[in-house]
């Protein structure tokens, strides 16, 4: 059994900081469990362009509110406390969040933690023996 809290990840190397977003990964790959877990905060005012071309990610919204686009299909859908996505086609998408928002991921395959968002916004493939 792994119990672990927010506060144990907090200013660690498992709580990753950018300009537009942080996010605190409570489980990663080396659990060994298939999927990893991510606390992450989106900022206000921010535009956030993704594309996890080699990952499924599903996103519960816990608070604040914004606009998730589908870049596809130009598709805008509100986001609020209570709301899902789920990128079940590795769909590139935006994140607008009007107010700060404070999400969970669950990311398969699961992330290790080394993963850096290219110019595309897509994660690499990474394996925890790589």
């Amino acid at each position: 059994m792994i119990v672990r809290s927010i506060d144990e990840i907090t200013d660690t190397d498992a709580d990753i900081k950018t300009e537009n977003w942080r996010s605190k990964r409570i489980v990663l790959a080396k659990e060994g469990v298939g999927f990893s877990v991510h606390e992450t905060t989106l900022y206000a005012g921010t535009v956030n362009e993704f594309w996890y071309a080699n990952h499924i990610e599903a996103v519960f919204v816990v608070e604040g509110e914004g606009t998730i686009t589908d870049v596809a299909t130009g598709e805008v859908h509100e986001l609020a406390p209570g709301s899902l996505y789920l990128l079940d086609k590795h769909d590139k998408h935006e994140v607008r969040p009007r107010t700060q928002m404070r999400t969970v991921c669950v990311f398969n395959p699961p992330v290790t933690g080394r993963e850096v968002h290219d110019e595309n916004g897509v994660y690499p493939l990474i394996t925890e023996a790589s």
